[in-house]
């Protein structure tokens, strides 16, 4: 009659197994898959508040040696309708990759806009890039983005929801887009021009 083994003699069995993995190990190795789990589900909930908007997609060439070497160049504006936004110029083989490209530039070129309750900007704002010029203006509650072209878009994705702007000069979608984050980087609070001048908020107002 043969004895049937034991739990603990199976377990010493496994223990002295080469490559055998111990019970405690196996335990943290799934704590550690879950704390990834949880870790990839922030980062995709951070990533999902940042909107793209595609402004322009344009087949452009270049000319090498072998002759013309055509690809696409996309214009993307990223914002998370906080305060910050982005402009950024991707250029690929295809569509897809240019507008990555894009997506990421934009990212990596980031202006932080400074809001008021109304989700208006504090002041006015003239801002230049190549021959464009725009003119952005605070306006009332209620009177919701007043531009046009890729000018609305930057001004949307920033989260400015009472604006008026008006674009001089260029027509060029990239040049009045980045003309426009020019503006909004140059905007400041009434609180910190104070500060910088050394005076109170009664003196700037008077």
């Amino acid at each position: 009659m043969t004895d049937t083994p034991t739990k603990q003699e199976i377990q010493s069995k496994n223990d002295n197994v080469p490559g055998a993995m111990p019970a405690e190990q196996k335990k943290n190795n799934r704590n550690d898959r879950k704390r990834n789990k949880r870790g990839d589900s922030k980062n995709l909930e951070r990533d999902s508040d940042w909107q793209e908007r595609v402004v322009q997609i344009r087949r452009v060439s270049k000319t090498v040696k072998g002759g013309k070497k055509m690809s696409f160049r996309a214009i993307v504006v990223v914002g998370n309708e906080k305060g910050q936004v982005g402009v950024g110029v991707g250029k690929a083989g295809d569509v897809i990759g240019a507008v990555r490209k894009g997506v990421s530039d934009g990212k990596k070129n980031l202006v932080r806009v400074p809001l008021t309750p109304n989700n208006s900007i504090p002041t006015l704002s003239l801002g230049r890039d190549g021959a464009a010029n725009v003119l952005i203006r605070p306006a009332a509650p209620g009177t919701g983005v007043i531009a046009g072209g890729s000018i609305r878009t930057v001004l949307e994705l920033a989260g400015i929801k009472n604006v008026l702007a008006k674009r001089l000069g260029s027509k060029t979608p990239l040049n009045n887009a980045r003309a426009a984050m020019v503006a909004l980087s140059q905007l400041r609070t009434h609180k910190s021009a104070s500060r910088e001048r050394g005076i109170s908020l009664e003196q700037l107002y008077s």
